[in-house]
């Protein structure tokens, strides 16, 4: 089932975030990963979640594929670029829906 990584952060090291960036479209491609949408913070609209500057979405075959490349001990230095890169880090993972249905059925 594929799922949806929302990786919310902001760049602590842009050397360090630089060098992360450069590898792992490959990368995450090579594990069953594409990325969707990169977004910079514009407002606030609603909600009590302290703000961060970057949104990265990642659409992954499956929760195994995700697993795999953040797991994959080859990629150990180049996660060390990502969280010496960024602060403040969210990451959070979505079950693909078709649509809300699933979520409104009554128990």
């Amino acid at each position: 089932m594929t799922v949806y990584a929302l990786n919310l952060f902001d760049i602590a090291s842009r050397d360090e975030y630089r060098a992360y960036s450069k590898r792992s479209p490959q990368e995450v491609a090579k594990h069953g990963g594409r990325v969707v949408a990169l977004g910079r913070f514009r407002e606030s609209v609603t909600g009590d979640v302290e703000p961060r500057t970057v949104l990265i979405l990642v659409e992954w075959d499956s929760k195994e594929a995700f697993d795999s490349y953040c797991n994959d001990p080859e990629l150990a230095d180049l996660h060390a670029h990502r969280e010496n890169g960024a602060s403040s880090y969210i990451w959070h993972l979505f079950d693909r829906l078709d649509d809300l249905r699933p979520l409104l059925k009554l128990e």
